[in-house]
């Protein structure tokens, strides 16, 4: 573990090293990587430099144990040894959950496609407030978020809504939103009382960069039509509505949020570029996990994940049979109260296969 400390310490040097050369500065792609190699690197370190202080301190704490014959010095030395030797393991297991394999999508801007599902009126209006959910999520985590297309729903909320949320780690957090919400309450249009259950589905996919996929103009068919819903007076009177197929796979992405046809086409091909990511990175993960089916990891969006119980403020995470009686916190923007346990559990897994694999 030390000497993974020291090969850090020492990659740290040679990426700032090349990232003070002139000619990476001019790379922007490999500008980009390294930048987020170097985060990476430094994040590791601030815990390994701290476990390398504690473990070098129980050596050093031994050594004068066994050395000294001062007696008030031997019982400072035995304090210390007692402190490092309580504060290792729980640095150790830091150390090696981040020196765990990443997921190279973790740092990148996530697409959030949201849908109603069973339910009717009342799943739209669940649909946004999983949308609100999450808007409130990126306002708390300094991320920037942006709607990429929407069909609102008469009732309120949405029968679908798109968007782009970039920051930090976006995709690392907002994978294990993807799946099956579900929602039980009493309507405001029930004039009974009872309880309705309804179910909106979340996609989250790693929003790609134009270095990760590449789509050529010969692979697209683009159609244009006028929008239609809200959206002014002038949203039905141009064709600035764009339908975008990706020939070789039959993938189709449209969009009519703008007024302008060509940003209207530069979202679809966000939104569409992001989608042949996802399937790309899919398939690696099949190729290189098949048996592995943990909803934590795989992010499969068939199940239901979620419960949101509104009569008793109950919020149940069925993947880790986590329940918290806080949905008016976590319903408006608290998710880390969910996510982190979810890291945390996915963490345990991931290292417990390591642990596995070595041993066998």
């Amino acid at each position: 573990m030390l000497e993974i400390v020291a090969k850090l310490e020492s990659r740290l040097t040679e990426i700032d090293t090349l990232l003070a050369d002139p000619a990476t500065m001019a790379d922007q792609a490999t500008l980009i990587a390294l930048n987020r190699e170097r985060r990476q690197v430094e994040e590791k370190l601030a815990v390994g430099r701290v476990y390398r202080t504690h473990a070098v301190g129980i050596t050093e704490a031994k050594e004068l144990i066994a050395s000294e014959t001062d007696s008030e010095m031997v019982e400072m030395a035995r304090e210390e040894l007692r402190g490092h030797e309580e504060a290792l393991p729980d640095i150790e297991r830091e150390f090696k959950f981040l020196l765990l394999p990443r997921d190279p999508a973790d740092d990148k801007a996530a697409m959030v496609e949201i849908r109603a599902g069973t339910g009717g009126d009342e799943a739209a209006i669940f649909a946004g407030d999983i949308y609100r959910m999450y808007e409130r999520y990126a306002e708390q985590q300094g991320w920037k978020i942006d709607i990429v297309s929407s069909s609102p729903s008469e009732s309120g909320g949405f029968k679908e809504i798109i968007c782009s949320i970039s920051g930090d780690n976006v995709f690392g957090r907002m994978k294990y939103e993807g799946g099956v919400h579900r929602v039980q309450r009493v309507p405001a249009t029930e004039t009974q009382g009872r309880i309705h259950t309804s179910a909106v589905s979340v996609a989250i996919l790693p929003e790609a960069e134009e270095v990760d996929i590449q789509i050529h103009e010969n692979d697209l068919k683009v159609d244009v039509y006028r929008s239609s819903g809200p959206g002014g007076q002038s949203v039905n009177t141009t064709d600035s509505a764009v339908r975008m197929t990706h020939i070789p796979t039959g993938l189709v992405v449209t969009c009519q949020d703008e007024k302008s046809q060509i940003k209207n086409k530069a979202k679809a091909l966000k939104v569409l570029r992001s989608r042949l990511y996802e399937r790309e990175l899919a398939e690696q993960r099949a190729k290189i996990d098949a048996e592995r089916r943990d909803m934590v990891s795989t992010g499969d969006r068939s199940a239901k994940i979620r419960t949101y119980n509104y009569p008793q403020q109950r919020v149940t995470d069925h993947r880790i049979n986590l329940t918290l009686y806080k949905l008016d916190e976590v319903i408006n923007g608290d998710l880390d109260a969910v996510i982190e346990p979810l890291i945390q559990h996915d963490r345990e897994s991931l290292l417990a296969e390591q642990s596995s694999t070595v041993a066998t």
